[in-house]
C-alpha cells in the first residue's frame, strides 16, 4: 500500500521509507499536480493540534481524488530548547529558515542550561482508521556546528542516547535509531504491525 506523506521536506520521505517499507509500504510525498500543497497551520504551540489540523485538511483535499484509497501521514516537529522556554517549537522550520544554527548558538551563549528535545507528533489515516505516535529525542545543544548529514537542527543536537556526537555526525541510520521521527514512526509501525492491540 502507498502512504503518502504531507510533507515539503524529502529527508523526511526518506527517513519515513526506512522504516514503513519493512511493513510492505511505499512512502511517496503527498504532491497536487506536481507541488507540495499549502495548509492553513493553527495558532497553536502545540505539535499535536497542528498534526491533527493537518491531517484533516489532506483528508478533504483527497476525499474526490484517485488517491483516496492511499494511507495519508502528516507529521509536525520541533526543537523544544528548555532555557529558551521551549524556543523554537512549533515554529522550528521557519526559525532554521531565518535565523538558522548559528542564531540558535547565539541565544544560548550566556545560557548554561542547554538541555533539549526534539519532537515529533505523527498521524497515519488508513481505512477509515488513525494511527497516533508522540517521538521524543532528549539532548543538549551543541556549543558549535558539527556534522553535514541531516538537516535543520541537526548539526546543533546531540542526543543523550548517543556517543556525543551531533546529529549532523551521524549516518542516516544511526540518527534514525536515536531521532525522534524514528521513535514516532516505530511506534507507528508497531500499531500498524497490531492493529488490534
Amino acid at each position: 500500500m502507498k502512504v503518502l506523506f504531507l510533507t515539503g521536506n524529502k529527508n523526511k520521505v526518506v527517513e519515513a521509507n526506512q522504516i514503513l517499507s519493512n511493513l510492505g509500504y511505499e512512502v511517496e510525498q503527498f504532491l497536487v499536480d506536481g507541488l507540495t500543497p499549502e495548509f492553513i497551520e493553527p495558532q497553536s504551540s502545540s505539535i499535536a493540534d497542528v498534526s491533527e489540523f493537518k491531517i484533516q485538511q489532506a483528508l478533504e483535499l483527497i476525499s474526490e481524488t484517485e488517491s483516496s484509497n492511499n494511507a495519508l501521514l502528516v507529521e509536525d516537529s520541533g526543537l523544544f530548547i528548555e532555557s529558551l522556554n521551549d524556543f523554537p517549537g512549533v515554529y522550528s522550520s521557519y526559525i532554521s529558515k531565518t535565523i538558522g544554527n548559528e542564531g540558535i548558538l547565539n541565544l544560548l551563549v550566556d545560557k548554561s542550561n542547554r538541555n533539549a528535545e526534539f519532537r515529533a507528533y505523527s498521524i497515519l489515516y488508513k481505512n477509515g482508521k488513525y494511527f497516533r505516535a508522540l517521538g521524543i529525542s532528549s539532548g543538549k545543544i551543541s556549543t558549535q556546528i558539527k556534522g553535514s548529514n541531516g538537516f535543520g537542527f541537526d548539526p546543533i543536537f546531540i542526543p543523550e542516547s548517543g556517543d556525543g556526537r551531533t546529529f549532523g555526525e551521524m549516518t542516516d541510520h544511526e540518527k534514525s535509531s536515536k531521532s525522534h521521527r524514528g521513535e514516532s514512526l516505530r511506534i507507528l509501525y508497531d500499531e500498524l504491525s497490531h492493529p488490534s492491540k
